[in-house]
């Protein structure tokens, strides 16, 4: 069964989904950023350390975007009324 609104792919919601794409967004710009500073100016964190914390950014990033979705979507709505 394929187009089921409540599961999608491996049997997770859109919006769990949509969360973890966010948590990896998260994850990946952090480490750009901790990249790009490293390249400019010194090393801020060990190779170790900036997966850490970028795993622990996606981790965040992921759970504030699940919690956050349904109160984004509905103050937008009442904004475009």
């Amino acid at each position: 069964m394929t187009g089921s609104s409540t599961n999608g792919f491996f049997g997770l919601s859109r919006r769990a989904k949509s969360a973890l794409l966010w948590g990896l967004v998260g994850a990946l710009a952090f480490l750009v950023l901790v990249q790009g500073y490293a390249l400019f100016v010194e090393p801020l964190v060990t190779m170790g350390q900036g997966a850490l914390v970028a795993v622990l950014v996606g981790i965040g990033a992921g759970i504030g975007s699940y919690l956050l979705e349904y109160r984004i979507a509905a103050w937008t709505s009442r904004r475009a009324e």
